[in-house]
């Protein structure tokens, strides 16, 4: 963190505002469920939440949650304070980071594949709601699922919640609670939604440490679901067990070289900015 920046507040404070942000999005989710209800009122309601207007309604309830706490909770809300300005990132390295989230996703979503746990949780509501999706829906659920989702939840989660610890522990139990936090937030009957939120939260908590900035944790956050929720509607998937093996193996050898091109990129404590 930014050494000129005081520390605001106790780290309890940061929790407490998660659970408002909780608390803020079963508000949200329930009035656009009764919204739903209105534009809808023949469809019940278990078939409404398993429709694309459920699915982005309730995506856009989650997002608007965690920003209107935000608004409303956070005090003093500075852009320097979540660390919404630019880090020492160039275009190359934003492009690595983005990789390698690209790579640590594909290779988790295979491994669920292998071990047999694809069609558990809420991913498999979400895959069976978006296949087949295509034009303004499958724009609506490019702009709902993959920018608003992912940019919201990294401004509160990375830009706040983990900027706001950072200032009180250290970075890595910084990364470890907010990730866990973000986590928690995905949690479905079955938990492999949590685990590989978990683990994506991880290394986006990395990216924000070792670059000192929210920004590229946005970019690769938004990259990542636009690319799976086309790759979902268009019906882009990995076949069969030796395929996804592979691709496990893949994904996680090209992951590892991201994180080894992002560490040697970054400049070192005192150096300038590291070359383009």
């Amino acid at each position: 963190m930014d050494p000129s920046i005081e520390p605001t507040g106790r780290p309890w404070h940061v929790f407490a505002t998660y659970l408002a942000a909780v608390a803020g999005i079963f508000a949200t989710t329930g009035l656009a469920i009764e919204a739903l209800r209105s534009m809808y009122p023949d469809v019940p309601d278990t078939t409404l939440v398993r429709t694309l207007p459920g699915l982005l309604a309730g995506s856009l309830a989650a997002s608007s949650g965690l920003l209107l706490t935000l608004l409303l909770v956070v005090r003093p809300l500075e852009p320097l304070r979540l660390r919404l300005v630019p880090g020492w990132e160039t275009g190359p390295t934003l492009a690595v980071m983005t990789l390698g989230l690209l790579a640590l996703g594909q290779a988790l979503d295979s491994l669920t594949t292998v071990l047999g746990l694809a069609d558990r949780g809420s991913l498999v509501l979400i895959r069976q709601v978006l296949q087949g999706t295509g034009g303004p829906d499958l724009f609506g659920a490019v702009l709902v699922l993959g920018i608003a989702a992912g940019a919201s939840e990294e401004i509160f989660f990375r830009g706040f919640m983990q900027s706001r610890l950072r200032e009180h522990w250290s970075s890595v139990a910084a990364v470890l609670a907010t990730s866990t936090a973000f986590a928690a937030l995905h949690l479905d009957v079955s938990a492999v939604h949590m685990l590989l939120a978990l683990a994506l939260g991880v290394y986006l908590g990395f990216v924000v440490e070792i670059s000192g900035s929210t920004l590229p944790a946005i970019v690769c956050h938004v990259v990542n679901n636009v690319v799976y929720t086309l790759q979902t509607a268009l019906g882009i998937t990995v076949v069969g067990r030796e395929a996804n093996l592979a691709a496990v193996a893949l994904g996680a050898a090209l992951f590892v070289g991201c994180v080894w091109w992002i560490r040697r990129a970054a400049p070192r404590p005192g150096a300038g900015p590291a070359p383009a």
